[in-house]
């Protein structure tokens, strides 16, 4: 028998893991807010059961979510990744081959030989939110697109208490497909969804129904491909190795608008030593460089005003001094006096495998001990938590700082705010 595809997903993950370390919230509605505290980004069902919806501006629903004793959080980043490390790496307990799709979602490959599908899903649920405290769905089918089908139909209300759908060859897989809408359909996105109805293709068995070769000619060999995988034909594969990265950005909206040099100079160095940091867990270094900044797009002072600039370097560097020296450059470039700046960010580029880096005519001894001082430097800040150990001119605090007015505590990640049982 071929394997079968499982798709984990979190419910409401960012609510969830606020639930996890306060029992107070536990039947509330939860609302977590985006970057500055302006929208709504995450829901509990509480909260999507009063009329909360994605994306609404904090100010139109703070009356409602006041009026239901709804509880309000700030992102909380170093929380949600750190519980999203946790479920992915529990995961390996049920199998040795796991996806990691994003990061509140995984596939599983699954044999179904060795076990019953819907026992060992179930028993994944269980486990995992008695492990971690977050509530899971799964789907199962034969392929990705017709478990990602399966997990959202996990999620619907009369299947709430199961939380797991088993469409591995289910009889029940054509009734389901009928019911999904086109635009539902993992990768068909809204061009492809007015194509389809203009050809009479409303859901998911019209177009698994259809021929291939007008699939194929309607929306390349993209859409031929999902017709396919909804047909039980494997065409996505699975990958159980991350995805190399080509890119690492780092970019936030200011909590107040920032006009002075220094200050956007602070900020800008503290986006890069978190890239940085990133890029140095993934083995990398980079050997280019570029910097934006940008006015309020709302509130533009004096007028809009947005620029970029790139510095290369022959060498590729993991070193945060080095690229800082770099960003200094780019930067002077593209700033201008007189604007009032409400964003700006880097992205690390051409990266490369830092075990190997081509070895220097010139410093080749600097850079070796800056790259060991790197080394030394992330591994102090992992155990003791982030910052512990920072160059001067690094800043953490500035006007540049996002609002997080009502972020809950790190939990997980600073020893200053853990819990405290007495």
């Amino acid at each position: 028998m071929k394997n079968a595809i499982a798709l984990l997903d979190c419910n409401n993950f960012y609510a969830s893991c606020e639930r996890v370390f306060d029992a107070s919230v536990k039947n509330k509605p939860i609302v977590v807010l985006s970057n500055n505290d302006g929208c709504v980004v995450a829901r509990s069902e509480e909260a999507k059961q009063i009329g909360v919806t994605m994306g609404a501006p904090l100010f139109k629903v703070e009356s409602l979510l006041d009026e239901h004793d709804a509880e309000i959080f700030s992102s909380n980043y170093a929380l949600y990744g750190d519980m999203s490390g946790r479920v992915m790496n529990l995961l390996h307990n049920f199998t040795p081959e796991v996806e990691i799709y994003s990061i509140d979602e995984a596939f599983l490959n699954l044999e179904p030989r060795k076990h019953s599908l819907d026992n060992l899903a179930h028993s994944i649920r269980e486990k995992m939110y008695k492990w971690t405290g977050i509530p899971v769905s799964i789907g199962i089918a034969e392929t990705k697109v017709l478990a990602k089908i399966a997990n959202k139909r996990a999620k619907k209300a009369q299947l709430k208490e199961q939380g797991v759908l088993n469409l591995y060859r289910s009889p029940k897989t054509e009734d389901i497909l009928k019911e999904t809408n086109i635009e539902d359909v993992w990768g068909i996105g809204y061009r492809s969804t007015l194509k389809l109805k203009a050809n009479h293709i409303f859901n998911a068995w019209q177009l698994r129904e259809t021929d291939n070769r007008f699939v194929r000619r309607l929306l390349t060999v993209v859409g031929a491909r999902i017709a396919l995988e909804l047909r039980g034909v494997k065409c996505l594969p699975f990958e159980q190795s991350s995805i190399k990265k080509h890119t690492i950005t780092c970019s936030r909206s200011f909590g107040q608008t920032v006009s002075d040099y220094e200050q956007i100079k602070e900020a800008v160095f503290y986006y890069l030593t978190r890239a940085c940091e990133k890029m140095r867990k993934n083995n990398l270094a980079a050997n280019a460089i570029t910097v934006f900044i940008g006015t309020d797009r709302f509130r533009p002072i004096p007028e809009p005003y947005s620029n970029s600039a790139t510095y290369s370097s022959t060498y590729p560097t993991d070193s945060n001094r080095e690229i800082q020296e770099w960003t200094i450059k780019t930067l002077e470039k593209i700033y201008k006096k007189g604007f009032e700046y409400r964003k700006a960010g880097i992205i690390l580029s051409g990266l490369v495998p830092s075990e190997n880096l081509t070895k220097r005519m010139f410093d080749d001894e600097k850079f070796r001990q800056q790259h060991k001082l790197m080394k030394a430097i992330d591994e102090i800040n992992q155990k003791f938590g982030k910052d512990t150990v920072r160059f001067g001119s690094i800043a953490t605090e500035g006007r540049w700082k996002m609002k997080q007015a009502r972020k809950s505590r790190s939990y997980t990640t600073n020893w200053n705010e853990m819990l405290v049982v007495s």
